[in-house]
């Protein structure tokens, strides 16, 4: 069974910063993508960022220059640094996986971020 499991979310002050981490450790097949979305209540989820075997790293336009993405040489752990964070970053952040090939896309359950004023 997948289990993608977020952590490090939590409550910040208006540019702080947290780490999240995704782990990945029971997958048993190969991943062409890995990211991070958001949802903030009354929204839909939107792509924050995103890393793929060919290299490329893509972010939203909101986070860019703030948020950073990696991931471990496994392809078994996702992060994601987040700089100055500002109130519109509250939201659940979940992890996301893509399966190499069949183009599959696995969650995690999530973990809330909330950024005070």
């Amino acid at each position: 069974q997948v289990q993608l499991v977020e952590s490090g979310g939590g409550l910040v002050q208006t540019g702080g910063s947290l780490r999240l981490s995704c782990a990945a450790s029971t997958l048993t097949f190969a991943v062409s993508e890995m990211g991070w979305y958001r949802q903030a209540p009354g929204k839909e989820r939107e792509l924050v960022a995103k890393i793929t075997i060919a290299r490329t790293t893509s972010y939203a336009d909101s986070v860019k220059g703030r948020f950073a993405i990696s991931r471990d040489a496994a392809w078994r752990a996702v992060y994601l640094q987040m700089n100055d964070l500002k109130p519109e970053d509250t939201a659940v952040y979940y992890c996301n996986v893509r399966q190499y090939r069949t183009d599959r896309y696995y969650w995690g359950k999530g973990t809330l971020v909330t950024v005070s004023s």
